[in-house]
């Protein structure tokens, strides 16, 4: 009882001054005025019904399919820890959950079930909740929490975001171990967005299969810049880092831009690409033909001489 009066004593203090600014007590000031909420309450998150549940799995199929191989992934690293995991829509709704047997009933105790919602709306600040109010990765450690009731909970969340760069979920990984250390948090913390990034490029290449995808050079590195390209070089579509890189919007992916433009790819005035093209389509014939050019000339729909004489034409010997 102590312990509760003494988080909602920090809490009130925290959110009513004008001083304080972190990422904590922005959200506890939210949970105050907008959700009213109080920090004493005892209270668990709001559930779904069966029939609500369902629902919102079969809303939310793409990204459940989409993270099944990688939850699995990242539970086999983490699971024995005595962390539990959940995959949750964009409202903050379990859909996914991983845990060991010897840990359920904990968990359970606290709501880290399918089919509770973990917004700050239901339950205050909490790495769900925060992650998904803030559109960024947050850790939650312990009294950061909201609700005195969630203290002995430490969080680690990183939202995922669709084929169109928009929020469609978040993967969190909690833990109520009192010997989590800030170095094993952040290692925590790190693995957790690695795994939410593996999550948007599954929903990327599904929302464009068949498509070809071609890594967009960044200052960082990032292996998670893809550009989706169809058959004649045009951007299908762009993860949320190869936007930023590239600066590209919906609205100029929709009135067309070959890829090679974006990256600058371009040999040149618009004859020269369209050699260019006609060179490698005829490369790419003969080489399929393994250099019979009787056989590359069918292929292509044009006779033999015809062949020879671009052939001639473009260089190709």
């Amino acid at each position: 009882m102590r312990h509760t009066v003494a988080h909602a004593d920090q809490v009130y203090a925290s959110a009513q001054s004008t001083a304080a600014g972190s990422t904590v007590v922005a959200s506890w000031r939210r949970c105050m005025t907008m959700h009213k909420l109080a920090p004493e309450q005892a209270r668990l998150p709001d559930r779904l019904t069966e029939v609500e549940f369902r629902r919102a799995r079969d809303r939310a199929s793409p990204l459940v399919e989409s993270s099944t191989d990688e939850i699995d992934r990242l539970f086999q690293t983490v699971g024995k820890a005595g962390c539990c995991l959940l995959l949750t829509d964009q409202d903050g709704v379990a859909l996914e959950r991983r845990g060991t047997r010897g840990d359920d009933k904990d968990f359970h105790q606290l709501g880290l079930w399918t089919g509770s919602i973990w917004s700050e709306a239901s339950v205050g600040t909490n790495g769900i909740g925060t992650a998904l109010a803030e559109e960024r990765s947050v850790a939650i450690i312990r009294d950061q929490h909201f609700l005195s009731s969630n203290i002995a909970l430490s969080c680690t969340t990183s939202p995922i975001r669709d084929h169109l760069g928009r929020l469609c979920g978040a993967l969190d990984v909690s833990t109520c171990r009192e010997d989590m250390d800030a170095i094993t948090l952040n290692i925590l913390q790190q693995t957790v967005r690695d795994s939410a990034i593996r999550i948007e490029l599954n929903l990327f290449r599904r929302a464009y299969a068949g498509a070809r995808f071609i890594l967009v050079p960044t200052e960082t590195g990032a292996n998670s810049a893809l550009l989706a390209v169809d058959r004649n070089d045009l951007v299908l579509g762009a993860t949320r880092s190869a936007r930023a890189a590239l600066r590209l919007t919906d609205e100029r992916i929709c009135a067309g831009v070959p890829a090679a433009d974006l990256l600058q790819d371009g040999t040149g005035p618009d004859n020269e690409d369209l050699q260019q093209a006609e060179r490698a389509a005829l490369k790419r014939a003969l080489l399929r033909a393994s250099g019979n050019v009787s056989q590359a000339a069918i292929s292509l729909g044009m006779s033999r001489a015809t062949l020879h004489r671009k052939m001639k034409k473009l260089n190709l010997n």
